[in-house]
């Protein structure tokens, strides 16, 4: 790692992370594959300690006359039994790694920082089950919980939907969906470095290619297993940022990464979401690097910018 990225990184502790990766080195994601991808990831999973404890954690299962598609896995956190805001959270993990699991600390930590009631979604996974069934199960785990929301957080109500990276993406393409069929809208789109434009086509998928952390070849990869037609991936219904209008949707929160490849498809996505008369919290973090929502013990400041994202989420449902 050079002196200039050490520089240009929020603290020493985000610095020692990245010279870290850098030194384990090995072979590349495509070299690996999504099998031994997810191992390695189960496997750094059980040397991470547990979020903070919670009134309730339970896991549900999304299912029944309205859910086309096999049942699906949902984990419910509440960091108090009384009515809170509902937000149904989509992990990210290039939609082909992650789950319930790998974002368990993270939905602990969102719960109990903003005082909401988190819904974690195992949707489908490519390359075994490619567009659309990610953004299928997104939304069907949606409609589902607006329809079970009392039960699940003691508030009625639409929820709002949460993402960080490509689950960022899939709660994009979830309000773009609920406004195409007519609602419910979600409360809100709390997004946290968030796919939108799966071109790749942004100038810091150049800039930021690699040296901080996630690399565009590892994005063009999760990209490649999730739409494998490359046609496909300028399609808006694929890429939320080229939908012609952005008008209607949900108030939004979008955080973004100085260092991060998808830096500006992010950006972009909430200045367009601004232009067409949507509510919208935006920043991007400085000396920040992609996935800081998941990294609050390697480095104070990712923990600072995730308690910042936090209180984003915890502004925009409560108006």
């Amino acid at each position: 790692m050079g002196d200039e990225q050490v520089a240009a990184v929020a603290d020493r502790e985000l610095a020692a992370y990245l010279e870290a990766e850098r030194r384990v080195g090995g072979p590349g994601v495509r070299e690996l594959g999504a099998v031994e991808m997810r191992r390695r990831q189960r496997q750094r999973l059980a040397e991470r300690p547990s979020g903070p404890e919670l009134a309730e954690v339970r896991d549900v299962v999304v299912d029944g006359p309205a859910v086309t598609m096999p049942p699906i896995a949902a984990r419910l956190y509440r960091p108090t039994l009384d009515p809170l805001p509902l937000v149904v959270f989509l992990h990210g993990g290039m939609w082909t790694i992650g789950g319930l699991e790998s974002h368990d600390r993270l939905c602990r930590r969102l719960a109990l920082a903003a005082r909401i009631a988190v819904l974690a979604v195992d949707y489908r996974l490519a390359p075994e089950h490619p567009w659309p069934a990610g953004p299928d199960d997104a939304a069907a785990a949606f409609r589902w919980a607006a329809e079970h929301a009392r039960e699940l957080s003691g508030a009625a109500g639409p929820p709002a939907v949460a993402g960080d990276s490509s689950g960022g993406h899939l709660a994009a393409l979830t309000c773009l969906r609920m406004r195409a069929e007519g609602g419910p809208l979600p409360a809100a789109q709390i997004l946290a470095f968030p796919n939108t434009d799966l071109t790749l086509s942004r100038p810091s998928t150049r800039d930021k290619a690699t040296g901080w952390g996630l690399t565009t070849d590892a994005v063009a990869w999760g990209v490649a297993n999730f739409v494998p037609d490359v046609t496909r991936r300028a399609d808006p219904a694929v890429s939320p940022l080229l939908a012609a209008d952005l008008s209607g949707l949900p108030p939004a929160v979008v955080v973004t990464a100085e260092h991060d490849p998808l830096r500006d498809e992010g950006d972009e996505y909430a200045t367009r979401l601004t232009a067409a008369g949507v509510r919208v919290r935006h920043r991007s973090e400085p000396g920040m690097i992609h996935g800081f929502l998941t990294m609050d013990q390697a480095a104070p400041s990712a923990a600072s910018a995730g308690d910042r994202f936090f209180a984003d989420a915890a502004a925009v449902l409560r108006g």
